[in-house]
């Protein structure tokens, strides 16, 4: 599924659990997530929370904020078998 975000391009390339609304993506996502190739979007308690990832071999990858690490983020961050979906910025 691709869908256009703040003039970007993006692509659902994960959706665990029926997590995907793009409705509520559009009412949370700002400029601020526009610099990242990658976009989780998870549920705690019924709320969505959004957090930015890059590719690996992006220059301002760090081992918290890389594509390759976001298993580990959801392990350790999101709630147990939470809802959460993972979008990628196409260019």
């Amino acid at each position: 599924m691709m869908f256009v975000l703040n003039d970007n391009n993006y692509e659902l390339i994960k959706d665990y659990k029926g997590a995907f609304n793009l409705e509520e993506v559009k009412g949370l996502i700002t400029d601020y997530f526009n610099d990242y190739d990658y976009i989780l979007g998870d549920y705690a308690y019924n709320k969505l929370r959004l957090k930015g990832f890059y590719d690996d071999d992006n220059k301002k990858a760090t081992d918290i904020n890389k594509i390759s690490t976001v298993d580990e983020y959801i392990q350790k961050y999101c709630a147990y078998e939470c809802r959460y979906f993972i979008l990628k910025k196409k260019k």
